[in-house]
């Protein structure tokens, strides 16, 4: 999905560049993209037979509903129930993140 210039600048941080913004997006497009191709080969070699995905896929409907949750939030005023509920389900992203990204949980899924 390309992003209009309005989209753009409301992601950037005041600091930073629209050409470094840009650029730190292009490569994180690439970096998706290579990462896509590299699961795709690993498994068409077989190392990722027993791997699942089911564990990244809860994790992004995790960070979807964060999002949906938050957005709607700033669009009235938040009741105090409401705001343990982000609280919560940002925690359970963190730990959601936190767990994929070990090492040493990876390399056991593989």
């Amino acid at each position: 999905k390309s992003l209009k210039y309005d989209e753009k600048a409301k992601l950037r941080i005041l600091a930073v560049s629209r050409g470094s913004f840009n650029r730190s997006l292009r490569q994180a497009r690439q970096n998706v993209t290579q990462s896509i191709y590299t699961i795709l080969l690993l498994g068409y070699l077989g190392i990722l037979e027993e791997i699942s995905l089911e564990p990244y896929l809860e994790a992004a409907n995790k960070l979807k509903a964060y999002i949906d949750t938050q957005r709607e939030l700033t669009k009235k005023r938040p009741k105090e129930e409401q705001l343990q509920t982000v609280a919560l389900l940002h925690e359970e992203l963190k730990n959601s993140l936190e767990e994929l990204a070990n090492p040493r949980k990876i390399s056991k899924r593989l």
